[in-house]
């Protein structure tokens, strides 16, 4: 028996307990894996850490995103293996700022499950006699009921998942995705035990890093609305099963389940074990997958199913989590828009089915730029906050900041509008040649408009540049006044191209397809 041993086992600061050896957790023990050596398993009771061997199903490699230090006094280290040097960069410390000193005074307590990444963080907080900082989930009665009332209008593209979030005190992801799954029905229909759903649910929305500018539960749960607003869609709402509902919904809550914050090249550079457990390939989602199969089973909220039907949920979950990898864009989009020229997608058959879910979760995904203008210029700056940060954490470590990452060279504008051209404008217009309907209308309406207040930004940023140029040259005083009528004259402009966005628009301005949706 060959053991993943390499990979990182965390937290150090306390033994396995016994029960955990029983049960799935961050590292796994397969008979056919070749990628790492095989030191004495009984070596591995010893060690300090999540450590865990499930006899019954032995390839399962489920990996929490805990530290990827390799700590020498563990015992062993790593053979035939070289060690990039920045190995040993923490993801704990990325976006934190809090200073975490373990004391030895502190009481030894059992762990009673794996903790994730983030769950770890917070149990760590307590533990230590750091103050956690997790808002309490108690909402008075003028909160709930306007969350309520947002829940209602649910299926409008307008919704504003920011505003959401704040009314349920930051538990969007919990009470958007409950609401959804039993408007459907779903709950009923599949039996499911509303203990072990609510405790997914938490679990799913604390395992996505809060910390993150953009990958983290609010992502999460708007990609989730939308990816109902697109289930209402004439042809899918005909057309879907209640298992295909329940796979869409789940996918959209879990596709980026806990999202370390950097992208998939910076854990190749850093040789980071998930890049070389899944082999340089969908590394995050492979880990968003295996992590929301985790937790269905940790939860047991399928345990009530037969084992094959659960099993080829978990499958066909993971077949839509891994449709959302951007490095892929081109193959799914090149199936898709052949379906649509041969006009042979049929959406009776299950496969055909599935791959429409496919390319909904991706539009979902990357809907941004089709939200109206205040609510895709938020998205835009904390996507592009989420790259700084990264380019920011290569820089200091000596490493090739990845294109678009580095603040001192790009701006939100550029991004975006490289982004909306070369991926979002193609994938959108072949979603709107599948289901031309008055929300894909409305999606390529506010796409345009918010590529043009992008666009008119950036030449305002010019244009003040050269102003503030000039008034050097010709003067403090005069300077400064050519600057102020530069940038009340472009803040102008802005201000009318963002009134129409946000909804101010006339039919002439966003198209509106002949379908109802």
């Amino acid at each position: 028996m060959e053991v993943c041993y390499q990979l990182p086992v965390l937290p150090l600061d306390r033994l396995v307990p016994k029960h955990v050896l029983s049960r799935r957790g961050a590292i796994s023990f397969s008979s056919s894996s070749s990628l790492f050596g095989a030191p004495d398993p009984r070596q591995l009771s010893q060690r300090r850490g999540a450590i865990s061997y499930d006899s019954s199903d032995q390839t399962a490699l489920y990996i929490r995103m805990l530290d990827v230090r390799v700590r020498s006094q563990v015992g062993f280290e790593p053979e035939g293996r070289i060690s990039h040097p920045y190995l040993c960069i923490d993801f704990r410390t990325l976006h934190t700022r809090l200073d975490y000193e373990s004391t030895s005074t502190a009481p030894e307590r059992r762990v009673h499950r794996l903790l994730s990444f983030q769950r770890y963080l917070h149990s760590s907080r307590l533990l230590r006699g750091v103050p956690q900082q997790i808002p309490l989930h108690i909402l008075d009665e003028d909160y709930t009921g306007q969350a309520r009332c947002m829940l209602e209008k649910v299926g409008n593209w307008n919704f504003d998942i920011f505003l959401f979030d704040r009314l349920t005190n930051g538990n969007s992801l919990i009470t958007l995705t409950f609401h959804l799954l039993n408007q459907y029905g779903l709950v009923e229909l599949f039996q499911l035990d509303m203990v072990k759903l609510w405790r997914f649910l938490v679990m799913v929305q604390e395992d996505y890093h809060s910390d993150n500018p953009y990958h983290n539960a609010i992502h999460a749960a708007d990609v989730t609305q939308a990816m109902y607003c697109y289930m209402r869609e004439p042809m899918l709402a005909k057309s879907l099963t209640s298992c295909d509902i329940l796979l869409g919904l789940l996918a959209a809550a879990t596709h980026d389940l806990d999202h370390p914050g950097v992208n998939q090249p910076f854990l190749i550079k850093t040789d980071h074990y998930l890049a070389t457990l899944y082999r340089n390939t969908s590394v995050l989602e492979n880990h968003h997958w295996k992590s929301a199969v985790g937790l269905l089973r940790e939860t047991g909220l399928f345990s009530h199913l037969p084992a094959e039907d659960s099993l080829n949920m978990e499958r066909e979950l993971g077949s839509l989590i891994l449709a959302t990898d951007i490095s892929r864009q081109n193959d799914y989009l090149s199936r898709f828009r052949r379906h649509l020229d041969q006009e042979n997608l049929c959406l009776s058959n299950a496969s055909h089915r599935h791959f429409i879910l496919q390319m909904a979760l991706k539009c979902a995904d990357i809907c941004n730029p089709c939200r109206p203008w205040e609510l895709s210029k938020r998205w835009s700056e904390k996507v592009t906050e989420e790259f700084f940060q990264q380019g920011d954490i290569e820089k200091k470590h000596k490493l090739e900041v990845s294109p678009l990452y580095d603040r001192e060279i790009n701006t939100v504008g550029n991004i975006q509008i490289g982004f909306m051209t070369h991926v979002a404008e193609p994938l959108f217009a072949e979603w709107t040649r599948f289901s031309d309907t008055r929300l894909s209308q409305t999606m390529l309406g506010y796409m345009g408009l918010n590529k043009a207040s992008w666009s008119g930004l950036q030449q305002e940023q010019t244009s003040v540049s050269k102003e503030a140029e000039l008034g050097s040259a010709g003067g403090d005083t005069e300077g400064s006044a050519a600057t102020t009528t530069a940038t009340a004259t472009a803040a102008a402009r802005r201000d009318s191209i963002t009134a129409q966005a946000a909804g101010g628009t006339s039919s002439k301005e966003i198209p509106q397809g002949s379908k109802e949706s």
